[in-house]
């Protein structure tokens, strides 16, 4: 019958690595489940020319083996120091990237994202935080959905008020424009 033993808590000073996880302990039993956290350190990430992540990814997760699979969520969390992209102003931005996935011991299918290979009964969870993280980084941060920016022609923040700037004219206008402006000739 399956054992229905305690959860076995993670300790990440039992490993030289501290996100690498060994799931051993779990791994022929099923209904056990390992769950870890540790701080991960992505302040070396260039998005842009930015380095956005200056505080710790706070990262926690569970691997539970179900039936003799092994099932891997986390989360990885932290307050980006993020620079609108429209208007420039600086401010934080909660970011939390999940990730989820079956631990196998071989796999038949190189291409199956959904499947991470156990080297020797051990899985990267910090490698998977990282690349979690990366590839759920907006390409494009908003201080608001409805920011102005700023004026392409005196640099001023349109969130803040009208900038002094006399509107542009319409190009598609221009033709007509030359017509109204055009002297009268009949005269």
């Amino acid at each position: 019958m399956f054992d229905k033993g305690a959860d076995i808590p993670y300790n990440n000073q039992c490993c030289p690595d501290a996100g690498t996880l060994d799931v051993r302990p779990i791994l022929y039993t099923p209904g056990r489940s390992i769950s870890f956290r540790f701080p991960l350190d992505l302040s070396d990430l260039d998005f842009g020319g930015r380095r956005p992540v200056t505080r710790p990814v706070e990262v926690s997760g569970t691997v539970r083996n179900r039936a003799d699979v092994l099932s891997l969520d986390l989360t990885a969390r932290t307050t980006l120091d993020a620079s609108c992209d429209r208007c420039g102003k600086r401010f934080p931005l909660p970011k939390t990237a999940a990730f989820h996935c079956a631990l196998v011991e071989t796999v038949q299918e190189e291409e199956n994202e959904e499947l991470v290979l156990l080297r020797d009964g051990q899985v990267d969870v910090g490698e998977l935080a990282r690349t979690a993280f990366v590839l759920d980084m907006d390409t494009k941060i908003l201080c608001s959905e409805d920011c102005k920016g700023l004026c392409p022609r005196c640099g001023a923040n349109l969130n803040e008020g009208p900038c002094g700037c006399a509107p542009e004219p319409d190009p598609r206008w221009a033709a007509l424009s030359a017509l109204l402006d055009a002297p009268d000739e009949e005269s």
